[in-house]
């Protein structure tokens, strides 16, 4: 495959091949940035990828109290999934069970649309009939009684048909110390940028895959190529000097969200270096045949 470089660091003239999405966006609010954060995190647990999670989630970023609309500290999530339903049952069930349950919260549409989901119009029956309806601004929300006060929850919030899941980034190092190096420094490049969200663990997965498996029913398995220790047991995908892949999986609220947040990911890992951290970046794709949104890295170059 030929490669560029930018500052030592191999870029793969490749590109990463993402899909289209559906998508939404909550702000959490609550009396401290923490209790927030925790009501979000709690939110956006077990929200790695759809193939087994059902949706993609993440926090997009933290809330002065001049941006958030009860003026307390807050965060903005974002949610992705494959259909308009799935991404309402996501939605409905992740916010009654990790936002309505978390001490002091609200919650707020982080999105504008024309199309909107349910959010307190689902979740206001949980008052038993003690609920309140409140219009306020030209915007609808409910007060529901909680044995701390009450949750205050926006109506409904917006969803968006154009957003962008699977851009991605493979990096690779000589160590695992550098490599995980290079991919934090990329992750924290991103969480800078606005609209995106990086779903895995601390925004790096380790796991790969490809699409099927020789096993009947699995619908990703293990990207063997990208494996050091198959080295000799494979068409590897590895130069001789790359003891370890990381991936960075990037979904964004559009298409332009994701390509900036990609070339902000490549910018820090190739200002890193190879000797404190990747000595080549690559992408993954399919051939074009996953999905129709194409990122070629030498388009995103610093």
């Amino acid at each position: 495959m030929h490669t560029l470089t930018v500052k030592d660091v191999r870029i793969d003239d490749t590109f990463a091949e993402a899909f289209g999405m559906r998508a939404t966006a909550v702000i959490i609010t609550a009396d401290s940035l923490r209790w927030a954060r925790q009501a979000a995190l709690t939110m956006t647990g077990f929200a790695t990828s759809v193939i087994g999670c059902g949706c993609e989630a993440g926090i997009d970023g933290e809330l002065t109290v001049t941006q958030t609309p009860d003026r307390r500290p807050g965060v903005r999530v974002l949610l992705f999934a494959v259909s308009t339903a799935e991404l309402q049952k996501q939605l409905q069930t992740r916010v009654a069970q990790c936002v309505l349950t978390s001490l002091g919260s609200a919650c707020y549409a982080g999105l504008e649309g024309e199309e909107t989901l349910r959010l307190g119009n689902a979740l206001r029956y949980f008052g038993d009939g003690w609920q309140i309806s409140k219009r306020f601004g030209g915007k609808h929300y409910w007060r529901i009684p909680v044995m701390d006060g009450e949750f205050v929850c926006e109506a409904t919030t917006g969803l968006t048909k154009q957003a962008v899941g699977g851009g991605n980034l493979l990096i690779m190092g000589r160590t695992a110390q550098t490599t995980l190096a290079a991919a934090e420094a990329a992750t924290a490049a991103i969480a800078k940028m606005p609209d995106v969200i990086t779903p895995f663990p601390g925004g790096i997965v380790r796991s790969g895959s490809k699409v099927g498996s020789k096993y009947k029913g699995v619908p990703a398995s293990t990207n063997h190529a990208y494996c050091p220790t198959l080295r000799g047991a494979v068409a590897t995908a590895l130069d001789p000097d790359a003891a370890c892949v990381l991936e960075i999986v990037i979904d964004g609220l559009t298409s332009e969200a994701v390509a900036a947040a990609m070339g902000a990911g490549i910018a820090a890992v190739t200002e890193l270096g190879p000797d404190r951290g990747a000595v080549r970046i690559g992408a993954g794709n399919y051939g074009g045949k996953l999905g129709p949104h194409h990122y070629h890295l030498r388009e995103l170059l610093p």
